[in-house]
């Protein structure tokens, strides 16, 4: 008989900025484990492409237009999951935006950096708080999830804005981890390095960024959304029901060479 912990059948699972890379990857690891799958994203044409993507996986997909830094659009979005697929279990809060061309941190604008902030951490915010409060009504625990970065513990320069949404989700995550211990709720972030993503084609097309970069990856090679799936659907699972408050680096060695 397979192991059966990480059979995610009867499951519900919500997966911010799913409708590519990394949510993506998350998504369809965790719809093949067996849960019914919700993505949010901004991109309607992308939400779609994402639905028609998992529809080989036979289990139930609703995408959704939302964008994570409007509180009243989180809740919205959230009982409309409520309403159709009936609950929801793990909570990923994935969507993120990068912090756009590097600048000097003298030269930064109050408006850049409050528009990193506003979806990458009052994003996550948001959809934690709705979570949360669904899984603490509903009982019988869950799963937060957070995508961080590796600029949460290394040093990003010129990337400031970006470093401190991922630094504050992660101490986030903890804080939660401790607080909702006595629900049943874990949570949980993970911290990918470089991954082909819509954010990161620029920089991965530039052949001497490539050429510093690559040299640095003992695997070799960029990371891909796939890459994520396993660990989506482990924290999600029973498999993963003691353990939390931890973070996960992904990143096919990088930070370690």
């Amino acid at each position: 008989m397979a192991y059966q912990p990480f059979d995610l059948t009867g499951k519900v699972a919500l997966v911010t900025g799913g409708n590519s890379g990394i949510g993506l990857g998350m998504a369809r690891a965790i719809a093949e484990a067996g849960a019914d799958v919700a993505i949010w994203g901004t991109n309607a044409e992308k939400n779609a492409r994402a639905r028609e993507a998992l529809a080989d996986t036979g289990r139930r997909v609703l995408t959704l237009e939302c964008d994570v830094g409007d509180e009243a659009a989180v809740d919205a979005c959230f009982q409309r999951t409520l309403d159709e697929l009936g609950r929801v279990d793990g909570c990923f809060a994935n969507a993120g935006i990068g912090g756009g061309r590097a600048t000097p941190f003298a030269e930064y604008s109050t408006e850049t950096w409050r528009k990193v902030l506003r979806v990458n951490l009052d994003g996550a915010m948001f959809t934690f708080r709705a979570a949360t409060r669904h899984m603490m009504a509903r009982g019988g625990g869950g799963a937060l999830v957070g995508t961080a970065s590796l600029a949460a513990i290394e040093g990003a320069a010129r990337n400031e804005h970006y470093a401190a949404t991922k630094g504050g989700l992660v101490s986030m995550i903890r804080s939660l981890s401790v607080e909702l211990a006595r629900y049943g709720i874990r949570a949980n972030s993970v911290l990918p390095g470089w991954i082909e993503t819509d954010m990161t084609a620029k920089s991965i097309a530039n052949d001497k960024f490539a050429g510093n970069v690559m040299p640095r990856i003992p695997m070799r090679r960029w990371g891909k959304g796939a890459d994520f799936g396993g660990i989506a659907v482990y924290l999600m699972s029973d498999a993963a029901a003691y353990h939390t408050g931890d973070s996960f680096v992904i990143d096919g060695g990088y930070s370690l060479f």
